[in-house]
């Protein structure tokens, strides 16, 4: 562990990690230094000068406390400890010129910017401003950006701290942006004006500090301070981001991250965050019964009849969807298995092991990455399949791991040995002498594309041979949300989808709509929007959205998190876990709970690692036994990011942003 070091801040002693910034050393010892360009996850660039500080000894002039370590300060002529003053006038003086400068040319655009309420420069302003400006020249103005759909530019507002440059080149990995020019002269700008190609854009927004970025879908559709926030989950991968979703009456406005350092850092993807469009559109607001080839609207009371009638005496088949919180996943498999049928969530054909949890979760931690020396991925394109997660390994590999790919060769904005594209290489790779990499942080991820296939057992065993072989931690990338959960509380047939739906009477379809159901069975479609689902249903039961209802969620990692309700759910639409409770009572067979709590209580006495809220279980390691792979290339299992759910497919965004990316990558280059 390094020494720490005695420094004075504002005469407090505190001992400090002589490795830390002023800034930091200020902040452990809860004094607030002001700034626009230092962000703590970005590099250093010193522009704003805005966090000055005065180093007694020092220089006689204010030092940028982003900047200096706490190394480099000298101690007192009789070795006491170095004096950091945060408030004297020298910094009082100092900050009220710099923000004078910052004002120059800062148009007065606060009651027309999107900003305004949650704006820095404002903020900081009041706080360490003056009341006046001795400039009345004119303002320098420059033109706007087009930087897609997404960000809205009005650059003349930018105070050059350059966090969007760090950010997409750094973090997003996109080269796209820079700042060009000296002086008056110097502008923010995109590189031949070319709009961003990244999945991580949206977190300029956020960045920002003050209003030159800002959300476009949002733009003048409400102010902060009218908006109700409610802390909640992701569910538009795997990964379980934890954010914020703003409402405004019923209606979702916007999705903002929130900080934790375990899962998503403060990064979200742009799917994440302009999605809400797809949550008011093609809603399912009323149950539904299929009459001579038509769907007509119908009571709940009726469509509840007409469900019980269906499956009193058949077959059943549930299936549970990517979306689905884990008390819904486990009161459908109480609802069907007591009707003696079967539960599968493995709809997309993936062969993950039932009731082994390294073979389905694995033993990394999310945060294990940030340490990795040596990172393997099979089959999968994190890029597509985990924005955020990919920013992750971008950030190991910036700090000098090593990443081999086994797949499909794709872009993942970091530098990778392609190790090859089909099964024979991740063989090989088991029947090479590779001692070297034992004893290194490494980790084998595999992704659900390795695992879809008729092999996908076979391959994953070769997998977690690897991991044995290279003494690796594992990991499994998924692609949906619920998947984890479902698996968790047993929604599993053996055989898999096949098997499930063999000789199946009636189809309990809930949410799962990325599924082909061939004709014959009874549908039962319980789900939020009108899509796949819903086109082939008997009957349709409306339920909640991932914003509409409280629900257990377990991530890629294992780590079981809580998704809040932010409002409630569209016309007649209910909560899934009270659909499926209220059938059971027309079914004679009441499940043993009326409430949330008391199903969760059941849930819990039944998997108790689900109780650890935040929590990664520790995963006791069990070795699918060793099959040979066929002879095959891998594919990866998303072709199209924006379109992965029925919420993307249901948002006009999400499908003007697939139609940009297509025509991205089928982009005629010029003859050679």
């Amino acid at each position: 562990m390094t020494d720490l070091r005695k420094i004075i801040i504002d005469e407090t002693e505190v001992e400090v990690d002589p490795s830390m910034t002023l800034i930091q050393a200020c902040e452990q010892a809860g004094v607030e230094i002001p700034r626009f360009c230092y962000h703590e996850r970005l590099t250093i660039a010193g522009n704003c000068r805005m966090c000055l500080v005065e180093v007694v000894g020092g220089p006689p002039k204010p030092a940028a406390s982003c900047a200096m370590q706490v190394k480099d300060l000298r101690p007192g002529p009789e070795g006491q400890p170095p004096v950091v003053k945060t408030n004297s006038p020298m910094v009082k003086k100092a900050r009220e010129g710099v923000m004078e400068f910052m004002l120059i040319n800062h148009p007065l655009d606060c009651p027309i910017c999107d900003q305004g309420g949650e704006c820095d420069l404002q903020d900081q302003a009041m706080a360490y401003g003056l009341s006046g400006s001795r400039y009345d020249l004119p303002k320098r103005a420059c033109d706007d950006l087009d930087l897609g759909p997404l960000v809205a530019t009005t650059m003349t507002r930018c105070i050059s701290c350059t966090r969007c440059v760090r950010f997409t080149s750094e973090v997003a990995g996109i080269t796209q942006m820079g700042q060009t020019g000296r002086g008056e002269d110097a502008e923010i700008t995109s590189y031949l004006n070319q709009t961003l190609d990244s999945n991580l854009q949206g977190n300029i927004i956020d960045l920002c500090p003050v209003g030159a970025l800002t959300s476009k879908p949002y733009a003048f559709t409400a102010r902060p301070w009218e908006l109700t926030k409610t802390e909640t989950l992701d569910v538009m991968d795997a990964l379980g981001s934890n954010i914020r979703v703003d409402t405004k009456g019923r209606e979702v406005k916007r999705i903002l991250p929130r900080n934790h350092d375990g899962v998503n850092e403060e990064w979200i993807s742009d799917k994440t965050r302009f999605v809400w469009d797809g949550l008011r559109r093609q809603r399912l607001d009323t149950p539904y019964i299929r009459e001579n080839g038509t769907l007509r609207e119908a009571s709940w009371g009726e469509a509840l009849n007409a469900v019980a009638a269906a499956m009193k005496g058949k077959k059943v088949a549930g299936l549970v969807g990517d979306l689905v919180p884990v008390e819904a996943a486990y009161g459908l498999k109480a609802l069907v298995e007591a009707q003696g049928g079967n539960v599968e969530c493995r709809t997309d054909g993936a062969k993950l092991p039932e009731g082994n949890r390294s073979g389905y979760v694995g033993t990394a931690s999310i945060e294990d990455i940030d340490n990795a020396q040596m990172i393997q991925l099979i089959g999968c394109n994190p890029r597509v399949e985990a924005p955020v997660l990919n920013a992750r390994i971008r950030k190991a590999w910036t700090n000098g791991c090593n990443i081999g790919l086994v797949g499909e060769a794709v872009d993942l904005t970091y530098d990778y040995v392609h190790v090859g594209t089909d099964r024979a290489a991740l063989v090989e790779l088991n029947e090479k002498d590779i001692g070297a990499a034992k004893g290194m942080n490494s980790i084998v991820i595999i992704g659900q594309g390795a695992l879809l296939e008729a092999d996908g057992e076979a391959v994953l065993s070769q997998a977690m041979k690897l991991a044995e072989n290279t003494e690796s931690k594992f990991m499994v990338l998924h692609t949906a949300a619920g998947r984890v959960g479902a698996m968790d509380v047993g929604c599993t047939t053996e055989g898999g989808l096949t098997a499930a739906l063999d000789g199946a009477e009636v189809v309990y379809n809930l949410g799962a709509d990325e599924v082909e159901v061939n004709a014959g069975p009874f549908v039962i479609y319980q789900g939020s929007h009108g899509d796949r689902g819903a086109h082939r249903a008997d009957i349709i039961l409306p339920g909640a959205a991932y914003t509409e209802e409280q629900g257990l969620f377990v991530n890629t990692e294992g780590r079981p998190q809580l998704a809040l309700r932010a409002g409630f759910a569209p016309g007649d639409a209910k909560e899934n876990w009270a659909i499926l409770r209220a059938l059971s009572a027309e079914l004679g067979a009441t499940l043993p709970y009326d409430s949330l709590a008391a199903l969760r209580k059941a849930l819990v006495a039944e998997v108790p690692h689900l109780a650890a809220i935040d929590g990664v279980a520790e995963n006791k390691w069990k070795r699918v036994p060793l099959r040979k792979p066929a002879k095959a290339d891998f594919r990866n299992v998303i072709t199209d990011f924006y379109l992965t759910n029925p919420i993307a497919r249901a948002s006009e965004l999400m499908a003007e942003l697939s139609a940009i990316s297509r025509a991205r990558t089928n982009t005629p280059m010029a003859a050679e």
